[in-house]
């Protein structure tokens, strides 16, 4: 979510750096909503400072009228002065807020007949002796009881006005960072470096579903028991599927410095709400119910363990001197892939469910960026120790993620597509997740500041799987296990067809 407050002060400036990546924010609703919100804000502030002092002074009322009890020449200060007020004389602004309530609620006929002894020679003596405290009181009380209600209803059309709000801005995207380059769609993303040469091969090759199938693949398993986009693996896959997800968990773990965690698969909508998958993209999401009852509250398969990770520092403070925090987790992931339609309906590029290692960081502000460049290397010691070609590429302005102000792709190649695919997808958020989430951290002054979040595949274990098999296969069909795989695979060099 963005700075509420950046955006009612540069409101013509945000407009500008989120039309650069494609979103057209409305000025115009966004000033009518933010006026509401500030004559509602203020109308509830009066009536409470009304209804505060009015209560005070018929404490203080009463105080007199035990006083008076007590002492018949005592002469109530304060019952005088709601009286002048009243009557317009020169005590009218001490008792400003009890005159504007009870006008407001209509003065009584016990009032408005003191009102007229007030001009008397002895207006001590009428206070004294006529019981106008009661009146007093009883009035006070019933425009009290009134300004609640009163209160009532535009504190209720305030939180209507905020609820309005805050809804809106959940569905508003990051802000591109000014490193950023600016172009409508992935045709401008921009190449940072190539790493590795794609490997010419003198024999006809073939993709990773013609190689995957005999040593374990099955399409059509997965499509018997889940549909399109699910698939089966079994021996020698499933085996090297395996081997890709410890080797990875074990490098970021070991050589990285993350803290491996183990975390739900099912989340409530506030957790995704945290992240920023909700409520934007609740179409891309499975959803679940406890038991079928549709009456209870509904639950999501995550879509990526960055949604889990993440909130771990949901509603908390961490110490400054904890950070950066750097967690990882092997999950599934499910996705819907709602406008995916046609798109890679041959293999493992695009599943409902996908295995992937995940890398998130929870870091100080002033590190969030310097955090990103080590992330990609991160995700990149992978890639290289598979001995895979890959390059990066900063993604633009109109292809970034709802919540990233900076993306690098990592985009491995892919023999048989004669292309390059992505991998992974490393992302500063800055505090954009932070303020859904409200994770918070002391600063060396004592100060709650939002933190920074990060977060990156490392890598898509599916996919890795594909570029293993195009990238080290041989004319007869069998596959080179890379050196960093092979103590995973109980030393085995090669996976053949048996």
């Amino acid at each position: 979510m963005l700075d509420i407050q950046l955006l009612r002060s540069n409101t013509a400036a945000v407009a500008e750096r989120l039309a650069a990546r494609g979103y057209e924010f409305d000025t115009a609703r966004f000033n009518e909503l933010e006026e509401k919100r500030r004559q509602l804000q203020i109308k509830v502030e009066d009536l409470q400072a009304t209804r505060n002092a009015v209560s005070k002074d018929i404490g203080g009322l009463r105080s007199e009228q035990k006083k008076l009890e007590k002492s018949p020449d005592y002469t109530p200060t304060l019952a005088l002065a709601l009286i002048g007020a009243l009557v317009g004389g020169s005590v009218a602004k001490e008792g400003s807020k009890f005159q504007a309530a009870l006008l407001g609620a209509g003065i009584g006929a016990g009032t408005s007949e003191f009102i007229k002894k007030f001009n008397s020679d002895e207006p001590e003596y009428i206070v004294q002796q006529d019981g106008v405290i009661d009146v007093l009181v009883k009035d006070g009380t019933a425009s009290v009881n009134e300004l609640k209600t009163d209160l009532e209803q535009a504190a209720a059309d305030l939180d209507a006005v905020q609820k309005e709000l805050d809804a809106w801005l959940l569905s508003i995207p990051n802000l591109p960072h000014e490193s950023v380059p600016v172009g409508k769609d992935e045709t401008e993303n921009v190449e940072v470096r190539k790493v590795g040469t794609p490997r010419e091969f003198d024999f006809e090759i073939k993709d990773h579903v013609d190689l995957g199938e005999p040593l374990g693949l099955d399409f059509e398993g997965g499509a018997k028991l889940s549909g399109a986009r699910f698939t089966v693996m079994k021996g020698q896959i499933a085996r090297l599927h395996r081997a890709l997800a410890q080797f990875m968990l074990d490098t970021h773990t070991l050589k990285h410095g993350y803290t491996e965690h183990y975390t739900p698969y099912i989340v409530d909508d506030t957790t995704l709400q945290g992240t920023g998958q909700l409520p934007k993209f609740a179409e891309d999401l499975f959803h679940v119910t406890r038991g079928g009852d549709e009456s209870k509250k509904t639950q999501y398969l995550i879509p990526t363990a960055e949604v889990t990770l993440t909130n771990t520092v949901a509603d908390s403070i961490v110490a400054g001197s904890d950070l950066p925090l750097k967690l990882t987790a092997h999950s599934p992931c499910f996705r819907s892939e709602a406008g995916a339609y046609g798109k890679d309906v041959r293999g493992l590029i695009r599943q409902h469910q996908f295995d992937k290692v995940e890398m998130v960081q929870i870091v100080h502000p002033e590190k969030s960026y310097e955090a990103l460049e080590e992330m990609v290397g991160h995700a990149e010691n992978i890639l290289k120790a598979l001995e895979l070609p890959y390059r990066v590429i900063t993604l633009c302005t109109g292809d970034m993620g709802f919540g990233a102000t900076k993306t690098y792709d990592l985009e491995v190649w892919v023999p048989a597509q004669n292309t390059y695919r992505e991998i992974s997808s490393c992302s500063n958020c800055e505090d954009f997740q932070a303020r859904r989430m409200k994770a918070r951290f002391k600063d060396e002054n004592g100060k709650n500041r939002l933190v920074h979040t990060l977060n990156g595949s490392g890598l898509a274990v599916g996919r890795t799987l594909v570029a293993v098999l195009e990238n080290h296969q041989n004319a007869d069909g069998s596959i080179n296990v890379p050196a960093a795989l092979q103590p995973y695979m109980g030393g085995v060099t090669k996976l053949e067809v048996k």
